[in-house]
């Protein structure tokens, strides 16, 4: 069924309604660096990021866990009147109180991995009194079954079966206040269970008849998604830029760029290009600019999806959005972000350090530390998206960009012809090469042998770099198995 805009958005305002997030609405969920929503407040909004889409079958392990008794009620109440509702709920209960307790319609008890009980939850505890296991004071029917599955029958009546067997055996096995031991306990228990239950266990149901057209839903492999291909994206792009906002513009990050523009600034304050000397010190300048803006993209475009695995596992599990969809609204909800800092480093650098005063040259330097960024990150994002693992792709990423500045021929102009292939394969070469045409392309001899061209070669390059390295990323994720 296709639900309109404002029918999503009272589904999902309903849904926060009935978890109790309505004060908290509008706040972030936060991180380890950004303060947002509480442990509880996050547990029920992955809660609700589950029944928002109305399940037929919905998992949930501990769903009370670090919630207080009453919004603990109010949530499982919530999860009642959904499987009220036809749906089937399956969930892990960690300590329940009895009011919590008797609101599970059905029951499953494991203990050490093996099944001692199953049934309706109100007849539990007569099932175990049935046995000789009874409580012999008030308790919660949880905490009592809690320590049946775990052996412990302080405070429960031990069955006259159970009594024998351990006088039969050493009286070695009894504990100090002549309870059995766990492992005693749990054997009685299973076989008790085994005993009561083998011959309906053992009863082969037949199959009930299945109307064809519930079938070919099941088998068709096509998947209905809620939304168009555009509507996730521009949904993906809204969240990635307020996600990232808080990254990109931290007072560490705008600290260390400015920092950085401010020492080269002073390092080449007002450096002279008129002579072979002074273009010598330009170009180690420009070098350290496209070194700097190669290595800095690649280390933070490198924890982008390993960071966010388990999320994107978790909502494609559940089809929430097509892969390309997320990854189109991924990377390009950077590229905003990405131009503002580049902006104020260059308008620092340019200018203190005496670069060519003039409108083309300013923006084409630009716009070529802006290509050097995309295709650094794309790099970065190829690299984080075929490891996905952090130490793995740093180690990588660290020996690529060193290899690719060391073969960008400013150390060793005379590069080994064995080695000299790897410039072109680097995004520092192409971007050096460009800065350097920019600045000294009316200049006679030219510097570093660079050829005066238009440099649509290296601009070709780079462009293939920021399209070649993000098709090898979805590649990468596209080969991964998300939905494990």
């Amino acid at each position: 069924m296709t639900l309109t805009k404002q029918q999503k958005e009272k589904r999902a305002l309903d849904v926060i309604y009935e978890l109790g997030l309505d004060r908290c609405q509008d706040t972030m969920i936060g991180g380890s660096f950004v303060r947002g929503v509480s442990g509880g407040e996050r547990k029920r909004v992955c809660i609700g990021n589950e029944i928002i889409i109305n399940p037929s079958l919905l998992f949930l392990d501990e769903p009370t866990s670090g919630l207080d008794s009453t919004t603990a009620l109010r949530t499982v109440q919530t999860l009642q009147d959904i499987a009220e509702a036809g749906k089937t709920v399956l969930t892990t209960i960690h300590q329940p109180s009895s009011r919590l307790f008797h609101k599970f319609d059905k029951l499953i008890v494991l203990g050490k991995g093996s099944l001692l009980y199953f049934g309706k939850a109100s007849e539990a505890t007569d099932y175990f009194s049935s046995i000789g296991c009874s409580p012999l004071i008030a308790m919660n029917p949880a905490e009592f079954l809690l320590d049946l599955a775990n052996g412990n029958l302080n405070d429960i009546s031990v069955p006259p079966e159970l009594e024998d067997r351990v006088q039969m055996e050493n009286s070695e096995t009894e504990t100090r206040n002549g309870k059995p031991p766990p492992q005693v306990v749990h054997e009685y228990l299973l076989e008790a269970y085994e005993l009561r239950f083998s011959e309906n266990e053992n009863k082969v149901m037949d199959p009930l008849p299945l109307d064809e057209e519930p079938k070919l839903k099941v088998l068709s492999s096509k998947r209905q998604w809620g939304a168009s291909w555009w509507q996730q994206y521009c949904i993906l792009f809204i969240r990635g830029i307020k996600e990232r906002r808080h990254d990109y513009f931290s007072w560490l990050r705008i600290t260390q760029v400015l920092s950085t523009a401010i020492i080269l600034g002073l390092l080449w304050w007002q450096s002279d290009s008129k002579t072979s000397r002074g273009r010598q010190d330009q170009a180690g300048l420009l070098f350290f600019i496209a070194v700097f803006w190669g290595f800095f993209p690649v280390f933070t475009a490198i924890f982008t999806f390993p960071q966010e695995r388990a999320m994107l596992s978790k909502e494609r599990a559940a089809d929430m959005y097509r892969l390309s969809a997320y990854f189109l609204a991924r990377t390009t909800s950077d590229l905003p972000l990405d131009l503002i800092l580049p902006v104020l480093f260059i308008l620092v650098v340019y200018f203190m350090a005496g670069l060519r005063l003039s409108a083309g040259p300013f923006f084409l330097s630009m716009l070529t530390v802006f290509l050097c960024i995309v295709a650094a990150q794309g790099l970065g994002l190829a690299i984080g998206a075929t490891l996905m693992d952090l130490k793995r792709a740093t180690t990588l990423a660290s020996v690529t960009v060193m290899t690719f500045m060391l073969a960008g021929g400013f150390f060793v102009e005379r590069v080994p012809v064995f080695i000299s292939w790897i410039r072109y394969l680097s995004f520092n070469y192409h971007t050096y090469k460009l800065l350097l045409k920019v600045q000294y392309q009316d200049m006679v001899p030219p510097l570093k042998g660079i050829q005066t061209d238009n440099g649509s070669r290296e601009v070709g390059a780079l462009v293939a770099m920021i399209f070649g390295y993000r098709i090898l990323a979805y590649l990468s994720l596209r080969r991964m198995k998300l939905h494990s």
